[in-house]
């Protein structure tokens, strides 16, 4: 028997966890956004303006976290010279100059 039935496979990716937490933070966000609604259940405007301003921030960043995570690992694959993921290129788009219509 292999003394070591697992192989080792390095560090994961660590945009990974920062994906994750703005995922969350976007769930988080829109909870508490559809929880402050003001419309339905009055409230003191201290608490509602904190509740809005906090549900607010949370959106913004669970937005921003993933978005700069999506820049890096592509900002890595130029780096190296490896081709982003995404639809290959069917050369669809003219190489010249653009046209100046009829």
């Amino acid at each position: 028997m292999h003394p070591k039935p697992y192989e080792e496979h390095g560090p994961g990716d660590p945009t990974a966890a920062r994906a994750a937490l703005g995922l969350a933070l976007l769930a988080v966000g829109g909870w508490l956004l559809t929880t402050a609604r003001p419309w339905l259940k009055p409230g003191p405007p201290p608490a509602l303006a904190l509740g809005w301003t906090a549900s607010g921030a949370m959106l913004v960043c669970g937005l921003l976290l993933p978005a700069r995570c999506v820049r890096t690992v592509h900002a890595e694959a130029d780096r190296s010279g490896e081709t982003p993921p995404g639809p290959p290129d069917r050369g669809l788009r003219p190489s010249g100059p653009p046209s100046t219509g009829r």
